[in-house]
């Protein structure tokens, strides 16, 4: 879980966007930019050479 003080101040260094919490995958995903963030040992790592790229149905289904 990951505190929603830290995320309401979170954005995407790319986009600087609002990031969504996945708590299955321990993700913070942005989906402007369609990277998703890794949550390692509690601590979000918020660099774009860490993140992973967003699969178009993951994309796909949050449009829905």
């Amino acid at each position: 879980m990951i505190d929603q003080k830290l995320l309401s101040i979170l954005v995407c260094p790319v986009s600087k966007a609002p990031l969504d919490y996945v708590a299955d995958k321990q993700e913070l995903v942005c989906w402007a930019s369609g990277l998703a963030y890794p949550i390692r040992d509690g601590i979000p790592v918020m660099l774009e050479t860490e993140a992973r790229a967003l699969t178009q149905e993951e994309k796909d289904a949050h449009a829905r």
